[in-house]
């Protein structure tokens, strides 16, 4: 049987409406009701997708994702909340989340975002078995990448992104084709800067890292993936 989706929101109205519309879609659903209570189910029934709200008891949403992501997996968050600040989603995907949603939302466009984002998960197309640039090398099957050797930790879109951006380097992508490719959208509500928050987080580890391949902006334009010249 497959893994549930987590919707993890400690309003029941919510949560049963959330519920019966990925049910009628055919997903295996678990809710958790508070922070603590989302932790010990994520790690007890390794979830496909995790439905995030912000607002929450005993925790908030960002220390969920974070805990998350800290504990090393790559499981696709989309987040909920009522507050529509651009720094609220910001954050959210600084800290690991794929997506964002902003309450009140449409249970249709939910479930939407879900099985896009699912799709890029497991069933977009199969990649070569080893992808190596440089010094950074892909394994998509095992969802690994390494910089000289040495193993990278990154989350399932910054991996996808990458996977991406090396599948052809030096050709320039934009954010919405970046966005079509990893979203399985060009909806302008999934908003552009999606990309540059993945972009910048995954420059940080790869400087961090040593790396001498790094994602060159062409301005006005968008992404490539570049090797740095020798010092």
């Amino acid at each position: 049987m497959a893994a549930p989706i987590l919707v993890v929101e400690d309003d029941p109205t919510t949560s049963d409406v959330v519920r019966a519309y990925l049910e009628r879609e055919g997903f295996g659903v678990a809710v958790a009701r508070s922070g603590r209570q989302a932790l010990d189910m994520a790690r007890q029934t390794g979830p496909r997708l995790i439905i995030l709200d912000i607002m929450l008891p005993e925790g908030d949403g960002f220390g969920v994702a974070q805990e998350v992501r800290g504990r090393g997996s790559t499981v696709p968050i989309l987040m909920l909340s009522a507050r529509a600040e651009e720094v609220d989603r910001v954050l959210g995907l600084r800290i690991g989340a794929d997506d964002y949603l902003v309450k009140p939302f449409s249970p249709s466009e939910l479930v939407a975002r879900v099985q896009a984002l699912l799709r890029r998960a497991e069933i977009g197309p199969r990649p070569p078995a080893v992808l190596t640039y440089g010094d950074l090398t892909l394994i998509p099957e095992h969802h690994e990448v390494t910089v000289d050797g040495k193993s990278l930790d990154v989350t399932h879109f910054e991996f996808g992104l990458l996977l991406t951006l090396l599948e052809q380097p030096g050709r320039v992508w934009t954010r919405q084709q970046l966005l079509h490719r990893l979203y399985g959208t060009e909806d302008p509500n999934v908003l552009e800067r999606t990309i540059d928050v993945h972009v910048t987080r995954i420059r940080d580890k790869l400087e961090q890292a040593g790396a001498r391949v790094q994602i060159e902006t062409v301005r006005g334009v968008g992404y490539k993936l570049g090797l740095s010249q020798p010092t």
